[in-house]
């Protein structure tokens, strides 16, 4: 069996970064991590015997991200600050990719930005992103499709394949 406190110290720099890619906000991304934590430790005896715990942390951190999506303000916006100085040209565009990309993941309808992280940044197949979301692969598909046109248009430098 193993300690919640172990866990949290293995997975939890992992669970932040998941979360901070759905929400684009560290703030908010640990917010959704401590919230789903918290329901995962009054479980935690359950959640120990699975075979693979963190996969369902991880989706705990998921619906808790799609939960408060719901709730959020259509209103916000998650904007990137640029930073006052970059010595080398090449690491300014890459930051300024990076920017405009977390900008763009925000402006996506939740499922779609779910999809895209899920699939492109945690290396997940339609099957797998399916049974987290809870749909048809189709709709994973579809979601994707979608989410990348959407990408592609904004930023057609984009290196984002629809390949699984």
């Amino acid at each position: 069996m193993t300690d919640f406190d172990d866990f949290v110290n293995a997975q939890g720099p992992s669970l932040l970064r998941f979360a901070y890619l759905l929400t684009g906000d560290a703030h908010q991304a640990e917010d959704i991590v401590q919230e789903a934590l918290a329901r995962a430790h009054l479980r935690w005896r359950q959640i120990d015997s699975y075979d693979v715990p963190q996969a369902y942390v991880r989706k705990v951190v998921l619906r808790q991200y799609l939960s408060w999506r719901r709730r959020r303000s259509s209103s916000e916006i998650a904007v990137a600050a640029v930073p006052d100085r970059v010595d080398e040209a090449h690491v300014a565009d890459r930051i300024a990719d990076r920017q405009q990309l977390s900008i763009l993941l925000a402006g996506l309808p939740k499922m779609q930005r779910a999809v895209i992280v899920l699939r492109y940044f945690e290396d997940r197949g339609d099957e797998d992103i399916a049974q987290l979301l809870g749909c048809a692969p189709a709709t994973v598909r579809s979601h994707a499709a979608r989410g990348l046109n959407r990408l592609r248009a904004a930023m057609p430098t984009l290196n984002l394949s629809m390949e699984v």
